[in-house]
């Protein structure tokens, strides 16, 4: 008993020091954000400034439309994050009904598209988005959801549509299951943990894509968050304190998300335990 309290007590430990070490940037970003402008950030381990100021996000708001930005950056994902979890999953559901050969071989196929280089990707698709008409529009950025962003993703919906039992598509099907059915009501809802994980990956690609606005895009007013950093970087390059604002604020979307859907990752351990 004393032996498992404490192996208990140690992970609990280790869990702690984890957490800290990945939240100590997010608090210095944090405390940095509220030096007074003209302050230079100190070199010892002072954390919190004498005189606290949130002064610095007014300023980001006045120097660059941030606030357009951010609705752009949301808007991206509004649309490439659904459209991934469709294609991955079509795509990792029809590679697992294949007979076990051809199942091979699409996996195969994924892991040598996943180790192309994506810088090897950007000219190719520059001409044919040119050529579709998506150069300098949101579609331009939202394309490669069309193909379900990555093949990692498509592996990810293989393996979890790979472990459900063949009898459970044989019944589904016996009963009058179609494809889309057998995607939508039976395969989909087993897989869910899988979706939520898939979703918050492709969620992250797309908020902190520099890459693609940078290149696509020509129209300051479609650019995305990153793009507003790096042009907020160019404006005052050495302001420290208005940088980590604009810092601040490009972070603190994704985390009030994931606040927001700490629910239902709850409830998907539970469904799990069970």
């Amino acid at each position: 008993m004393k032996a498992f309290s404490f192996r208990r007590t140690a992970v609990y430990l280790l869990r702690v020091v984890v957490a800290v070490i990945f939240l100590l940037p997010l608090v210095w970003m944090v405390a940095a954000s509220l030096y007074p402008p003209g302050v230079p950030l100190p070199t010892s381990l002072q954390l919190l400034p004498d005189e606290p100021t949130l002064s610095n996000y007014g300023r980001v708001w006045r120097l660059i439309p941030i606030g357009r930005f951010t609705l752009n950056s949301l808007l991206v994902v509004a649309l490439a994050v659904p459209i991934t979890l469709v294609i991955a999953s079509w795509a990792g559901l029809g590679m697992a009904l294949q007979p076990r050969a051809r199942q091979r071989l699409w996996v195969l196929i994924s892991l040598a598209v996943l180790m192309a280089p994506g810088i090897a990707l950007w000219s190719t698709r520059f001409f044919i988005y040119r050529y579709l008409g998506w150069y300098d529009t949101v579609w331009a950025l939202v394309a490669p959801a069309w193909m379900a962003t990555s093949p990692f993703y498509v592996l990810i919906f293989y393996r979890a549509f790979r472990r459900i039992p063949g009898a459970v598509y044989d019944m589904a099907r016996l009963d009058g299951a179609g494809v889309w059915q057998l995607w939508w009501l039976v395969a989909l809802p087993i897989v869910r943990p899988t979706a939520v994980g898939v979703a918050v990956l492709s969620f992250v690609y797309y908020w902190g894509d520099f890459i693609s606005p940078l290149l696509y895009l020509r129209s300051q007013s479609r650019y995305t968050l990153p793009v507003a950093l790096q042009l907020l970087e160019q404006l005052t390059r050495s302001d420290w304190a208005l940088l980590t604002a604009a810092a601040v604020w490009a972070t603190l979307i994704p985390v009030l998300i994931f606040i927001l859907v700490q629910p239902y990752f709850a409830l998907v351990g539970q469904e799990e335990k069970k």
